[in-house]
């Protein structure tokens, strides 16, 4: 009885320590899976205009309630 019960806590140590591991390989291909269906949609879909390519600027204002005033 107690070889049964041996391997009966090896084999729960095991799995203690393989379950986080096989649900984090599960989660990054999901996210895999995501990011390939979304890579496809993107391709599918065409080009909205000439200025979707141009990246987009922003002026910088600087913080209003600063010390130094500029």
């Amino acid at each position: 009885m107690t070889t049964f019960q041996n391997v009966l806590g090896t084999a729960a140590l095991i799995a203690l320590f393989l379950l986080p591991t096989l649900v984090g390989f599960a989660r990054e291909r999901r996210i895999d899976r995501e990011l390939r269906a979304a890579e496809r949609a993107r391709s599918d879909e065409p080009p909205r205009t000439a200025d979707a390519a141009q990246p987009v600027t922003a002026t910088r204002r600087p913080y209003l309630r600063s010390w130094a005033r500029i």
